[in-house]
């Protein structure tokens, strides 16, 4: 019988990544399809997160709230076909979890039946630390995730900085710990202040991985779309575009209409 491991000394698996706290260097990037995900593949990143952001970035809709657990499993699907030695992990969206823990399992077993390592889940409350336990308990893997929890959105009014209080800041430092406690091998923190951050970084003994939280995390994770560039209008203050592939799109485009309208695509050359 076939079988497709990859290659031990160039994967990252979970122990691997948890490996890297307090080196600071794990790059991490949220991936949706296949095509992107085969870019990846040829490159150093560590670990793609299948982020729930899809309901934003692909669907263009306002929040991450109405994608569900079958349209994240076709996404961890498509990219886990192009990819193998980054740790592949997928968010388990709104209500796939929250429910109860039976429904979590369910669910997180849909999405590492389509190729994912492990699952990212929001929040840190007790009725998620206890899901989070239990999913642990069966042998999935689970990042956490605290700050501005987007499915949280609108009981935080708005996507804000999180943290930003004495009590918010302290509250969200022991959610941190507790996560750790229940099981999590990596944790999100988003859109918090860099100090809180470095605070809970150096407390905790697995690796935190920022975006919008400073430098100081073990390591850092933007949106793939957001890093290229392939939406003009987007620009928040986290972000670090490293190309602007919207404007080389449009400008590929248009040469190609250029051409079409005056008979220069196809040429005789690309013709059967």
């Amino acid at each position: 019988m076939s079988r497709n491991y990859p290659d031990a000394k160039e994967a990252y698996t979970v122990p691997r990544i948890r490996k890297m706290k307090g080196k600071g260097s794990l790059a991490a990037i949220t991936c949706y399809d296949a095509s992107f995900a085969r870019i990846i593949e040829e490159t150093s990143i560590q670990l793609v997160l299948v982020g729930d952001s899809a309901a934003n970035v692909i669907y263009g809709l306002d929040s991450t709230l109405p994608i569900g657990i079958d349209e994240m499993a076709m996404h961890t699907r498509a990219v886990a076909a192009g990819l193998s030695k980054a740790l592949l992990v997928a968010d388990m969206p709104f209500l796939s979890y929250q429910p109860s823990a039976e429904v979590a399992i369910t669910n997180a077993g849909k999405l590492l039946q389509a190729g994912a390592k492990a699952v990212k889940v929001e929040g840190g409350g007790s009725h998620i630390r206890a899901i989070i336990g239990k999913l642990v308990e069966v042998g999935i893997p689970v990042m956490g995730h605290l700050g501005l929890t987007p499915q949280s959105v609108h009981r935080f009014g708005g996507y804000k900085l999180q943290g930003r209080s004495e009590q918010d800041a302290e509250h969200i430092f022991e959610e941190a710990k507790l996560l750790e406690e229940a099981g999590c091998f990596s944790i999100v923190l988003e859109k918090v202040p860099a100090e809180l951050a470095k605070g809970i970084t150096e407390t905790l003994s697995v690796p935190t991985i920022g975006i919008g939280a400073g430098p100081h995390c073990d390591g850092q994770i933007l949106v793939l779309y957001d890093l290229l560039g392939l939406d003009s209008e987007f620009r928040p203050r986290f972000v670090r575009r490293y190309a602007e592939l919207a404007e080389e799109i449009k400008e590929a485009l248009n040469r190609y209409t250029e051409d079409v309208k005056e008979g220069r695509f196809p040429s005789e050359e690309e013709s059967f």
